[in-house]
């Protein structure tokens, strides 16, 4: 059986800070950096506001497009969250407590 998992972009604030990451569990992912339960970058700088994800069709699939990403610049990690979500609304707000 596939595990489902998902690439997801956070930023701190509109045009702010950005991170990408992958998880399996996008909403317990979110819970944990909601949270600051995570040590590292998101903690760091208060990246907690989820304004892009894609599910992916297993891992494998969504570690290699989360490095497609990653290696793309600033303004094309922009254009790809403002496609989709223009203010860059917490689209895991009514998730976590």
């Amino acid at each position: 059986m596939t595990q489902t998992a998902y690439v997801y972009i956070l930023a701190n604030k509109k045009n702010g800070t950005l991170y990408t990451g992958v998880t399996s569990d996008l909403k317990c992912r979110m819970y944990q950096h909601k949270h600051h339960l995570i040590e590292g970058f998101t903690r760091k700088y208060d990246v907690t506001r989820l304004v892009w994800f894609e599910q992916g069709e297993d891992i494998s699939a969504a570690i290699s497009l989360e490095k497609k990403i990653k290696n793309r610049n600033r303004q094309w990690k922009t254009t790809l969250i403002e496609r989709d979500n223009p203010d860059w609304a917490d689209l895991a707000a009514d998730w976590v407590d």
